[in-house]
């Protein structure tokens, strides 16, 4: 994900990523394999992790106040297909 398209990020301390990956673990869908895997053979909850962890520390390389971990968020932007119609 590039930075300039997020449109909010959440700091996580270390206590809230843990309470993260446990609610992943909680999750009976996410126990084992997400759906979508791709080329990725780690469990759901290291992706997530490794994906927040990674989030910070591009905000920290630009600056920004350093976390343990950020969460982004990307606004859903529907897109109608004119041509469709």
């Amino acid at each position: 994900m590039v930075l300039a398209d997020i449109d909010m990020c959440v700091p996580m301390s270390p206590e809230e990523l843990l309470e993260k990956r446990n609610a992943i673990l909680r999750h009976q869908s996410q126990m084992e394999r997400a759906p979508f895997m791709g080329d990725d053979s780690r469990l759901f909850w290291q992706r997530a992790e490794d994906r927040n962890r990674a989030t910070a520390e591009r905000y920290d390389a630009l600056g920004l106040a350093c976390y343990e971990a950020m969460e982004a968020f990307v606004e859903y932007r529907f897109a109608l297909d004119v041509s469709y119609f």
